[in-house]
């Protein structure tokens, strides 16, 4: 059907009113990138635990005329980061805390989306945000679940309990969730720009508050952050051109697996006989992103052999003598992803995140800023790409993902779920694109994850219910330990989608595992 001004346009984010946000800003004349915007601002109010002022971002946008631009906005470290004493005091990086945090990137991300692409401005997209932080929103499912299973350990951080708790219990499902200082914040960006982060007054309450909590972070750290604007990393999987941002991304994992596929012939189908190969695939390409995933900036990362015959030979053949020792931990990747386009051809797939839940426990409260912990991301060993080193960025789960068939637009996909990023946007564009699954279909369909995203006891396979018994059986004959979750189970990550058909007729889908909705018309 056609929207506004005569324009086909689609939508899907994982929460309704982030989708109801970026549809307003399309009826208002705005395209694509005002509608991702709009509703990336208000993720930051409704999904507080996964994204947020406090995070990062990564994009690809494909412009109406074909190409493809990646967009990375992920912190680095501080510059005078003590790598040495973190080292003496503990074996690997802390998961929350002062130490964990990075610089914030998601803001430098909004502000050059909006600077290229934007048609409303800037300003624009902050406008739905600012309301529901002001005025309130009811606390979502998944918000109230984060709450009620880490609520004892971030509620000890004044600036948390303050904002998400009443009478000392956490928030429950659909009680008001009122941030004021939160939309002043959002305000004062909408009207001054980023650098009311970089270097302004929002800023300059991060760094005080992280400094009196232990942290090396500066003003100047803040102040030197770009988003760095590349050329997406592109494989080829059964005639289709599927691009990733390059690293620190992960996205070139979800390359090696089309490839792996394509080289091995087997069927691709996640509920099919060949499941545990590919549960195989997910184990090895994992393993080898943990070895060279990096800031291509101060190390090497070959993507280019990396996602080469000979390297995906190798990972086929570590596949095929795979023993299971023992269970692949989980790591959780509380992400939120958004995927728009609209009838001239612009398209996007944003994904920004705070990585764990809450991010690194810590709210500073004169701006309602949670603070991502992304520094978790490093390693300690010092000989290792990933390396934790002032100025450097850390290995990154985040990876927008587009699709082109025949030099058209065919797909746009983003997920949540950190280190299973790639299995995830592997298995929605196996369905989609191949079995031939609409949006809606390919993204609810039963789900299984080698690792899991937050499964506790951590698994070596975490599976849906609805995952067939002889599928999961299969797992097991392969050596997998299958822990079996309710039948829609944010376990799996949530994931959204844009299908591109023919006349250029858009098909969204969001996933019944988040709060959110997809629209296309």
């Amino acid at each position: 059907m056609l929207g506004a001004k005569g324009r086909r346009f689609a939508i899907a984010a994982p929460h309704a009113e982030a989708t109801a946000a970026g549809l307003a800003a399309f009826d208002e004349g705005g395209n694509a990138v005002d509608a991702a915007l709009a509703a990336a601002t208000t993720l930051a109010v409704v999904y507080p635990h996964m994204c947020g002022v406090g995070g990062d971002l990564f994009a690809l946008v494909r412009e109406p005329e074909g190409r493809i631009v990646a967009l990375n906005s992920s912190g680095a470290a501080p510059a005078a980061v003590d790598a040495g004493a973190l080292r003496s005091t503990r074996a690997t990086m802390p998961t929350y805390g002062p130490h964990a945090v990075t610089v914030p990137g998601a803001v430098r991300g909004w502000w050059e989306l909006a600077r290229r692409w934007s048609s409303l401005g800037f300003g624009r997209a902050f406008r739905p945000a600012i309301a529901l932080a002001g005025d309130g929103a009811p606390v979502a499912r998944s918000l109230a679940d984060e709450l009620g299973s880490e609520g004892e350990r971030l509620l000890g951080d004044p600036g948390f309990a303050a904002v998400f708790a009443r009478d000392g219990a956490p928030l429950a499902e659909g009680e008001p969730l009122i941030q004021p200082a939160l939309a002043r914040t959002l305000e004062a960006i909408a009207d001054g720009g980023p650098g009311m982060l970089y270097g302004g007054e929002v800023g300059r309450s991060l760094v005080h508050h992280l400094r009196r909590l232990g942290s090396s972070m500066s003003i100047d750290d803040l102040t030197g952050h770009e988003a760095e604007i590349t050329s997406p990393v592109t494989g080829r999987f059964r005639g289709l051109d599927v691009s990733v941002p390059p690293p620190d991304s992960q996205g070139f994992v979800l390359l090696q697996i089309l490839s792996a596929i394509e080289r091995l012939g087997i069927d691709p189908d996640p509920l099919g006989p060949d499941a545990p190969a590919l549960a195989h695939l997910f184990r090895v390409t994992g393993a080898d992103r943990d070895r060279w995933n990096a800031d291509p900036r101060r190390a090497r990362v070959p993507v280019a052999p990396l996602i080469g015959d000979a390297h995906v030979a190798a990972l086929c053949q570590a596949a095929g003598r795979q023993r299971i020792a023992g269970p692949a931990p989980p790591r959780t990747g509380d992400t939120a992803a958004v995927v728009a386009a609209d009838g001239s051809g612009l398209a996007l797939s944003v994904v920004q995140s705070l990585y764990d839940g809450f991010g690194s426990g810590i709210l500073e409260p004169l701006t309602g800023v949670v603070l991502h912990n992304r520094g978790s991301g490093f390693v300690l060993d010092a000989s290792h790409p990933n390396a934790i080193a002032g100025g450097k960025r850390p290995a990154h789960t985040l990876m927008p993902v587009i699709v082109h068939r025949e030099g058209r637009l065919s797909a746009v996909s983003g997920t949540m779920g950190g280190a299973a990023h790639p299995q995830i946007n592997a298995m929605t564009l196996i369905r989609s694109l191949v079995l031939g699954l609409d949006a809606e279909e390919a993204i609810a369909a039963p789900r299984w994850l080698v690792g899991g995203v937050s499964a506790d006891p951590p698994s070596a396979v975490v599976a849906e219910s609805r995952v067939p018994a002889g599928v999961r059986d299969s797992l097991r004959s392969a050596g997998y330990a299958v822990e079996v979750l309710g039948p829609v189970s944010g376990s799996v990550g949530h994931a959204n989608l844009i299908l591109v058909g023919g006349d250029a007729l858009l098909d969204a889908g969001a996933d019944p595992r988040a709060d959110g909705s997809a629209a296309a018309r």
